[in-house]
């Protein structure tokens, strides 16, 4: 009997689960798609390099939207037996609330191994690969992130022009560029021609011109400098745009838990960056949890007659959402500035939701309405 009904609970919300995270999923990648297929209809990239990088940033979006379709699902799922009279019939026939819990408490431990398998291992290959991916396609087509004769302002401290670009993309014409890299000091590049060159060893671009000048004006207007060359290079901040960085430059969200560990043990690190690390190191777990936890509170929260079950379920869900990632960016700020410690900061919100799912969960059981208690606690009063 117990099996059946545990099988009934897992297919009920096994089925929403499915639907809402490729849902989610979908809608966050939409974003990416769009610059995506910027570079494959505008600038010739492949659709095989365009599949790759949708493939390589499912895993970072997949850690935030698990434990939301997790969370959604439960809500609708026992909101839907509630709505039918299902969890009534369950308690007549002496099922209790904790028997009802189990098939939960499966869902969300797989969403958990699930989650915590993609945090640690997957996500920093596959922003470190993405970083890669986007490298090797800037350094196949020199025209991406430079159009013809519009100013482009994707480079750091560059400002680019090029009045004749050829169709093939390898080289460009008539380019001028506005340097402000260097403080009180502003250059004005002229070249003729100027292309791009890739170092795949260092992962970094260079636009190297040919036949220019160098214009440079001092800050107070009274000086004027001027340096012709025949061959100039200019490195390109593509942090902006494709991000080229070598392997020492890794982000935190791209590196190992080894790395990650390693790297807050190096001798002189700076309090911020110690504190980013540490970040990254508990996120790694807290996160994953999160499933746990929202199975707690959902199951208490789902099992409220209410005939819009669907819509309820959304609306609460996106509440309970909305609260657990302020506390969480919140938190992770205040860490940042170096208010909070990274445990505490990035731990609250876990707890948090934790005690509210326990006391939740305990009073369902209990069968105490907490709407009829204030009821009565304020009666009492007046």
């Amino acid at each position: 009997m117990n099996k059946i009904i545990n099988r009934y609970i897992f297919r009920e919300i096994a089925v929403p689960f499915i639907i809402i995270l490729f849902v989610l999923t979908f809608v966050l990648l939409l974003g990416k798609i769009l610059q995506i297929m910027d570079l494959m209809v505008n600038k010739g990239v492949s659709i095989i390099s365009v599949s790759h990088m949708i493939i390589l940033i499912m895993p970072s979006l997949m850690m935030f939207t698990i434990p939301v379709a997790l969370l959604v699902s439960i809500l609708i799922a026992m909101g839907r037996f509630s709505a039918d009279n299902e969890i009534t019939a369950l308690k007549a026939s002496g099922v209790s609330l904790l028997q009802l819990y189990y098939p939960v408490a499966i869902v969300s431990l797989l969403a958990f191994i699930f989650t915590i398998v993609i945090g640690y291992f997957l996500v920093p290959q596959s922003n470190f690969a993405t970083k890669r991916l986007l490298f090797e396609v800037a350094s196949q087509n020199a025209s991406i992130g430079i159009k013809e004769k519009v100013f482009n302002a994707d480079f750091n401290g560059l400002l680019v022009y090029a009045d004749k670009i050829p169709i093939d993309g390898e080289y460009m014409e008539g380019v001028m560029i506005s340097d402000s890299r260097v403080i009180n000091e502003q250059n004005t590049i002229f070249a003729k021609k100027a292309f791009l060159v890739a170092d795949p060893k260092l992962m970094i671009v260079k636009l190297r011109m040919e036949n220019g000048s160098i214009h440079t004006v001092s800050s107070n207007l009274k000086n004027y400098r001027k340096v012709d060359f025949k061959s100039y290079d200019i490195n390109l901040d593509l942090s902006t745009t494709l991000a080229a960085f070598n392997d020492e430059s890794k982000d935190t969200n791209e590196m190992t838990m080894t790395e990650l560990l390693e790297k807050m043990k190096t001798p002189g690190l700076k309090g911020t960056a110690v504190r980013e690390l540490a970040m990254e190191v508990h996120k790694k777990f807290s996160i994953p949890l999160s499933c746990i936890f929202f199975g707690l509170l959902a199951l208490p929260l789902g099992i409220k007659s209410h005939r819009a079950v669907k819509s309820r379920g959304f609306a609460v869900g996106i509440l309970i959402v909305t609260a657990y990632y302020l506390l969480r960016i919140g938190g992770e700020a205040l860490v940042e500035t170096g208010r909070l410690s990274p445990v505490v900061g990035v731990w609250t919100p876990n707890l948090i939701f934790a005690f509210l799912g326990i006391y939740l969960f305990y009073m369902a059981n209990k069968e105490v309405s907490l709407f009829r208690m204030a009821y009565v606690y304020l009666w009492q009063k007046s």
